[in-house]
């Protein structure tokens, strides 16, 4: 399955779903309706990153490298126009991109724990109907990698660093114990069995370095319980078709039923 096609399928995916519990409803509603047409840098860099290091053989595929040339000249023109001619359908990185994700790729391929986690079954779907509510979902796990006798569900995040205490702040800001709880739910729902979470940071700048963060039990129980809480959320407000903001849920039932009905 390409990234669009899964992207495509019913179901919500993680980061659709995290903003109803990061800000509010009325964030989640407003950004399933109105989608970005166009990902930004980063978010293409990211996807390419994601793309070369997991399934490096599928990389050209789905991307192209743009040429250096100075399209100002009408040689430099005339190699713009063949290469996008050429690459069709493709998403296009830079030269200076491309480069930085091989080193990053280098990277990883000499910390053997970091490729040990990265080496397995990647990009494999999961699909699901949730039993509580009813409600269609679907997750993507990077990899699914064996360690020691376990299973586990491995997440690739580029971050600004790995020194301790600093990848912890980006797991509280993006929402990587909800993912943990979805991701695990998820691949439960289709093989019934218990699957352990680790994720593998890098560094966006050289030397690259790497570092594995194997989840315990409690983080992964608070992940499952923070994914409860907005599957459980998002299914109330779709069902009474009230995406409340900031003002909070007793407020937006005042407004939209009258007072005095709640």
């Amino acid at each position: 399955m390409t990234d669009k096609e899964y992207r495509e399928h019913v179901g919500i995916s993680r980061s659709q779903l995290w903003p109803i519990l990061s800000q509010t409803p009325l964030h989640f509603k407003y950004n399933n309706d109105h989608p970005e047409e166009k990902d930004s840098p980063a978010l293409l860099f990211g996807r390419a990153a994601h793309k070369y290091i997991l399934e490096k053989e599928l990389f050209n595929l789905d991307f192209a490298v743009a040429p250096e040339c100075d399209r100002r000249t009408k040689a430099g023109k005339e190699t713009y126009e063949l290469f996008v001619a050429e690459s069709a359908g493709k998403e296009v990185i830079t030269a200076q991109d491309y480069e930085t994700i091989k080193a990053m790729s280098d990277a990883i391929d000499e910390d053997a724990y970091a490729r040990l986690f990265l080496t397995g079954i990647c990009e494999e779907p999961y699909f699901w109907t949730d039993k509580e509510t009813g409600e269609p979902l679907k997750v993507r796990p990077d990899c699914i990698c064996e360690y020691e006798g376990r299973k586990y569900i491995v997440d690739y995040k580029t971050t600004d660093s790995c020194a301790d205490g600093a990848f912890e702040h980006s797991v509280r800001r993006y929402g990587y114990k909800f993912q943990t709880g979805m991701y695990r739910e998820g691949v439960f729902q289709n093989t019934f069995e218990d699957y352990g979470f680790a994720f593998v940071a890098q560094e966006k700048k050289a030397p690259y370095a790497c570092r594995v963060y194997i989840c315990n039990e409690d983080f992964m129980i608070e992940g499952y319980e923070q994914f409860r809480k907005a599957i459980s959320l998002f299914h109330w407000c779709r069902v009474n078709d009230c995406w409340y903001g900031y003002e909070g849920a007793e407020n937006a039932l005042s407004e939209l039923l009258g007072e005095g009905a709640i």
